[in-house]
């Protein structure tokens, strides 16, 4: 039986993601599993342009985040719903940290959307390929 069903998001993308969102509370419900909805703000790391970032604006973000997050998961599932989702903000490469969260929480099942492809990334988005390949669960891919 799975305990955790990890679903990763992408905030900018409320409206595409809500059939992925009823999708994963349709199969934490069937597993009787404890849903956790996780997005990742991008870490900007040694790039050149973290030089322009103080570590407050990187809070200012999650902090966002976070309130985009809770309003997505309530439009997707519902008030009541949502006051059973664990809601996960990460900050740094999206599929790294979807492993990373899914390694700590244990989950027996990742949902996560996957994008009509660009040439460069057929049949899978380059997030939800990585985290199809690498992952030590199962990963449910919703198009």
């Amino acid at each position: 039986m799975t305990k955790t069903v990890l679903c990763a998001v992408d905030i900018n993308r409320p409206k595409e993601e809500v059939p992925l969102l009823k999708e994963a509370k349709k199969m934490a419900d069937l597993n009787k599993a404890q849903l956790d909805v996780i997005t990742v703000v991008p870490d900007f790391g040694a790039n050149v342009v973290s030089a322009y970032f103080k570590d407050h604006d990187i809070k200012s973000a999650q902090d966002g985040a976070a309130t985009l997050l809770n309003e997505m998961v309530v439009d997707a599932i519902g008030t009541e719903a949502n006051k059973k989702v664990r809601h996960l903000v990460a900050v740094g490469s999206a599929y790294e940290e979807v492993l990373k969260a899914a390694k700590i929480s244990d989950a027996g099942l990742i949902v996560i959307g996957a994008n009509r492809a660009d040439l460069k990334d057929y049949l899978l988005g380059p997030n939800a390929a990585r985290v199809v390949r690498h992952s030590e669960c199962s990963v449910y891919v919703v198009r």
